[in-house]
């Protein structure tokens, strides 16, 4: 299937505690590295992911998201705090967010926070999922006329009708954007591209819902006494919570720590 054919495809279907001295432990950096504000670096991957913090730390996570999922909001509103005070700026950890989007309302968003200067890509990603609770019902709400709107035409018409039904047009604006930038980025042809580039990655990934969590290139399941948890629909069921994540990044912290990884 071609990346056309699954864009309207998808269009049509409509603070946990970490283990004890696991990421709060102080690191010994050397003069240049405390110099770096890794909160700050934000380096863009060959799809068009973003990636926050240190390229080259030893654990590298990856979250595949749809920005209608509220288990994804959940997780960023626990993993966040945490990640971005510990193991983030101290350079271990490295968060990718790509989208696995189901709907286009997720593609919307996905454009729009690709919209403007990568180093403040995370601004925008953080305020569209802290608000999910705010559009989100809007969505859900929304008439047979806006969804008449959002499903007939060009894409992009599309696209700006979701922009401007859901507020997101004040929203960005916040961020420098005004609407024609916000129109120029919702018909953006490459940037498409590049959405369904990381849809097309989770795919190879065979995940099968969002969040998906990925570290260091191996989908992360859920577990219960040391065995993989199986889903109701068949096959390993995804871990979506910050538990399951915090104790992964603690174990690759280790195996690091022992000269595993």
């Amino acid at each position: 299937m071609t990346p056309a054919t699954k864009t309207l495809s998808l269009l049509a279907l409509g603070a946990a505690a970490l283990a004890a001295g696991s990421l709060t432990a102080p690191t010994h950096a050397s003069a240049a590295e405390s110099k770096t504000n890794r909160n700050g670096q934000v380096t863009v991957t060959g799809n068009g992911s973003y990636t926050l913090g240190n390229p080259a730390a030893p654990v590298k996570v990856t979250e595949y998201i749809s920005y209608t999922c509220s288990h994804c909001a959940a997780l960023h509103r626990e993993s966040d705090p945490v990640l971005r005070t510990t193991a983030i700026p101290q350079g271990k950890v490295a968060l990718t967010v790509s989208n696995l989007v189901r709907n286009p309302v997720d593609i919307t968003i996905a454009l729009l926070t690709s919209c403007g200067d990568p180093k403040t890509f995370f601004v925008r990603h953080n305020a569209f999922l802290a608000s999910q609770d705010t559009w989100l019902p809007k969505a859900a709400s929304a008439s047979e006329a806006q969804r008449t709107r959002w499903a007939e035409g060009e894409l992009p018409q599309r696209l700006r009708a979701i922009a401007s039904d859901l507020d997101f047009y004040k929203k960005v604006e916040h961020f420098g954007i005004t609407r024609s930038k916000a129109d120029q980025c919702l018909a953006d042809k490459a940037q498409l591209d590049k959405v369904m580039a990381q849809y097309e990655a989770a795919s190879q990934l065979k995940l099968t819902g969002t969040p998906g969590i990925v570290i260091n290139g191996k989908v992360l399941y859920a577990t219960k006494d040391g065995k993989v948890l199986q889903s109701p629909m068949g096959g390993p069921l995804q871990a979506t919570q910050w538990k399951d994540l915090s104790a992964a990044i603690t174990k690759a912290l280790a195996a690091n720590t022992a000269g595993q990884i």
